[in-house]
């Protein structure tokens, strides 16, 4: 099915400018409740703040702190219906000014019950960006940059998160309550921004052609892939995705959660698992309570909040190596490492905090300095980008935004629980969220597919869902390659050979095979550029060989191998399947 074609594209901005312009925007959304979650930081232990709330009680921070996630949780559970109904752009819109009226509350609060109502209603614009920017950016990227571009993503809540640090650093020496309205007043400004910012978007292509906007989706693919309406890329992707909804249309099934329950249960909870166990993991004991941690250690005062702004740039340094390694390891390298050096670094904060030495508050700053760059590393961007990846399309908002919901449930938990904790149990609360990094790393090992380099619409194959053969791009760390990795499963018959070979289906012969056949092209690409890579394009940089007559070629081999024998797809020697 072949889109109505045009002239000329009518946006001036097009290609990897426009994808880059977007990804910036859309990165203010992220932004937003990064500077959101680390500001109430750095006020909560001003003089000022005390002074003004008269001396608030552990749970009575932990209110003003954590009901934002209560808001959040609400509607990140409403977005899935709202970013399906009205798009993604316009609910990027209706969250970035749902967020900013919020903050005029905070700005302006008379008191504690102002100050929980405007973090509640905060929490709805909040809920509502988390939800939505996540699917906005993984449906507007190509395979091969998706991971680079969710990190980068990450980047900029993490600079969020340490604006609000260093600006609650150097309010602090005004002695007036500005000290804490001046940090809370910078969030009307930014949601504005991204208000803004949004009505200059283009809406997600996907959407577009899910709800029969075929020439409006085609115009914006066309712009994300240089202005050529008529362009093979262009055009092969709008068939794959306009084939994918008529054929999800045909099927006759409702969209309901009962339904994608029903139909999706394993990925809707690996989606939820993974945004638990990034809270559970620890984080935001140190993001919300930060200067109460480091106060815990024995820094004190303004030294508190400047040890927090010091770990905040390693923290941001953190999310980088991301940005190169998430598309080339994969993701569940990163989510291992990561789990493990968390652990360590969590474990190691509460027994320097048992010992009490002199040299306890350094040692307490460089263990979660250290954990910080691991979760910024691995468990703080992975989360946000594997639940609207695994997906399909038809249950994709319904199917993040319970993922997200489970964020700012656990989310909530976690702030709402930290200061009683740190009073009650002490030092041993950073064994407890040690314990959860260790769960979470066996829970990856075991149950998490990789996705590296998956186009979207093919997912189905990674869950076993599909008979199509599918090619993806070896990873470099052969020890955390996953169990389910699709080359190695012959997903036409039941797996034999008992819980071992359900864990580990490697085929050590078909893998020599394919090593072998130097003449095996993928039926279908990984990367954004294998569309057209050529026969000898070993590499999939695209340089080697004709893009398109290694394509014609491939379709031809295709099409040959079906007409022969039982309409099985060719292995990788041309052994049936």
């Amino acid at each position: 099915m072949s889109p109505t074609t045009y002239a000329k594209t009518r946006r001036k901005l097009v290609g990897h400018r426009l994808l880059y312009a977007i990804s910036v925007f859309a990165s203010l959304g992220v932004f937003l409740f990064g500077y959101d979650q680390g500001v109430m930081s750095g006020i909560i232990t001003g003089p000022y703040f005390i002074q003004f709330f008269g001396t608030p009680n552990a749970i009575e921070v932990g209110t003003m702190v954590a009901v934002l996630e209560v808001g959040a949780l609400i509607t990140s559970l409403a977005a899935g219906r709202i970013g399906d109904g009205i798009g993604r752009k316009g609910t990027l819109f209706i969250g970035a000014v749902v967020f900013s009226i919020g903050g005029l509350v905070q700005t302006f609060t008379a008191g504690f019950i102002s100050m929980v109502v405007g973090r509640f209603i905060s929490g709805f614009g909040v809920g509502l960006l988390s939800t939505i920017v996540p699917i906005y950016q993984s449906e507007i990227s190509p395979p091969n940059h998706r991971g680079a571009l969710a990190c980068a993503e990450f980047t900029g809540n993490i600079v969020g998160y340490a604006f609000s640090v260093w600006t609650d650093y150097f309010c602090s020496f005004i002695n007036s309550n500005l000290s804490w309205r001046i940090p809370l007043s910078l969030q009307c400004v930014i949601g504005v921004i991204l208000a803004v910012g949004s009505l200059l978007m283009p809406e997600s292509p996907r959407w577009l052609i899910d709800n029969g906007r075929d020439e409006e989706g085609m115009e914006v693919i066309a712009d994300l892939h240089g202005g050529d309406l008529n362009g093979a890329v262009a055009r092969a992707e709008f068939d794959e995705i306009k084939d994918r909804v008529v054929a999800e249309r045909h099927s006759g099934e409702d969209r309901s959660y009962k339904t994608m329950w029903r139909k999706y249960q394993r990925r809707v909870l690996l989606a939820m698992s993974s945004q638990a166990f990034a809270q559970l993991n620890g984080i935001n004991v140190i993001s919300y309570y930060a200067p109460r941690v480091f106060e815990e250690a024995g820094w004190l005062g303004r030294q508190a909040i400047l040890m927090t702004g010091i770990n905040s740039i390693i923290y941001i340094l953190s999310t980088l190596p991301p940005w190169y390694l998430v598309d080339r390891w994969g993701r569940r390298p990163i989510l291992l490492s990561g789990a493990v050096v968390m652990a360590f670094a969590l474990c190691a904060t509460g027994y320097f905090m048992y010992l009490e030495h002199s040299w306890t508050p350094n040692a307490v700053v460089a263990s979660v300095i250290v954990f910080n760059a691991a979760f910024g590393y691995s468990w703080g961007p992975l989360p946000w980008l594997y639940p609207p990846e695994i997906m399909p399309l038809t249950f994709r908002a319904k199917g993040v935004s319970l993922s997200t919901a489970t964020n700012w449930a656990f989310n909530w938990i976690v702030g709402q629980t930290t200061p009683y904790l740190q009073e009650v149990i002490t030092w041993r609360l950073y064994f407890m969220h040690g314990f959860f990094c260790a769960c979470s790393f066996v829970l990856v090992f075991f149950l998490y597919p990789e996705t590296k380099g998956v186009p979207l619409e093919e997912m189905d194959v990674v869950f076993g869902e599909d008979q199509k053969r599918y090619e993806v791009p070896p990873s470099p760390a052969d020890f955390f390659r996953s169990p389910h990795r699709p080359p190695s499963l012959d997903r036409s018959r039941p797996s034999a050979g008992g819980w071992y070979k359900r864990v580990f289906p490697f085929n050590l012969e078909s893998s020599s095979k394919k090593k072998d056949d130097e003449s095996y092209v993928p039926l279908r690409g990984v990367d954004g550029d294998d569309r057209g890579r050529g026969l000898d394009d070993d590499d999939g940089d695209g340089e080697d060989g004709d893009g398109e007559d290694g394509l014609e070629e491939a379709e031809e081999e295709y099409e040959m191998l079906e007409r022969e024998g039982d309409g099985g797809v060719a292995g990788p020697s041309g052994s049936r399947r």
